[in-house]
């Protein structure tokens, strides 16, 4: 069934376009990150093994799967875009980006598992570092992550408009950046925690901080990393999450005058777009489209399908 704001398309059929707002400024940024990335990248493991750093060299090859996550988000961003109108996408394209931030998230796992085993392997066997070039190898590294974090930040929450509802601005978050931008977080921490083993492994020739360090920047990346398999899983698996007043907000402007909604389901189609079908019974059954209009006021409900049947006699 049509809703009353689709784009005008041949044959009584409908537009099912459900990317975020910001997908095409967030897809150039993507790109522009990985190229700094690799850039930075490269330039680590070069200087790690000319300064005999293993951290450095460590550092580069885990930026490296992080670009790779990144590629990930780009390529994302890009069939989503490309395939938007295809119609064998019966929802549109708009979950790509949960299924790349899960994806990615799983990596982000996997590369906390690596840099604590490999931190375990260093407290057991120490080797010695050349402090001065690692620790201005490892700034400059912040540095580049700094301002990468800056680019993916997920600053679209006040796009909405009108005056319903301007408490969801929680509804349109973009799992697929969000994944990028934990990497690039990811990669800063890191980089923050071999600062501050470096300098102190210079000053009071603690090389067991180095390993240490790596072994706390584990356990945060893994918790960032559960959180977005969580978040992003959910809307794969068309999970409600706690705090979603969508199902109320539609029961709200139904249930009135003897209509009474038996079964309902709402689920994300895309960043702050949402599907919601709605089964009611009637004692006046009116046709769907009025039903339709009664929703017309949420902005997140990007396409509704409605069933009215009368209420037995």
């Amino acid at each position: 069934m049509s809703h009353d704001h689709a784009i005008h398309l041949p044959q009584g059929t409908h537009a099912h376009v459900f990317l975020g707002d910001d997908h095409e400024r967030n897809e150039r940024r993507t790109w522009f990150v990985i190229a700094l990335t690799a850039t930075m990248m490269v330039a680590e493991i070069v200087a790690g093994t000319v300064f005999g750093s293993m951290a450095l060299v460590a550092d580069g090859w885990h930026m490296s799967t992080h670009a790779a996550a990144m590629l990930i988000a780009a390529l994302a961003y890009l069939y989503a875009r490309k395939n938007a109108s295809n119609p064998r996408f019966t929802f549109g394209t708009g979950k790509f980006g949960d299924l790349a931030g899960f994806a990615s998230a799983v990596i982000l796992a996997l590369i906390a598992l690596l840099i604590g085993w490999e931190s375990f392997l260093r407290l057991a066997n120490p080797i010695s570092i050349s402090f001065p070039q690692a620790i201005s190898v490892a700034v400059l590294g912040l540095a580049v992550n700094l301002v990468c974090a800056w680019l993916l930040r997920d600053d679209h929450s006040h796009h909405h408009h009108g005056h319903h509802g301007d408490n969801h601005h929680h509804h349109g978050h973009d799992h697929n950046l969000r994944a990028a931008y934990l990497h690039v977080l990811a990669d800063a921490l890191t980089s923050v925690l071999a600062i501050i083993a470096l300098l102190a492994g210079s000053i009071y020739g603690w090389l067991w901080l180095d390993p240490a360090m790596g072994i706390v920047g584990a356990l945060v990346i893994a918790r960032w990393s559960w959180g977005l398999i969580r978040d992003a899983g959910g809307v794969l698996l068309d999970y409600v999450p706690q705090g979603e007043d969508l199902p109320d907000e539609i029961r709200g402007a139904i249930e009135k005058e003897g209509d009474v909604i038996t079964d309902l389901h709402v689920w994300q189609l895309g960043p702050g777009h949402h599907g919601a079908i709605v089964s009611l019974l009637s004692d006046d059954p009116k046709a769907p489209s009025s039903y339709r209009a009664k929703l017309a006021h949420i902005h997140e409900l990007s396409h509704v399908t409605v069933e009215v049947e009368p209420k037995a006699a």
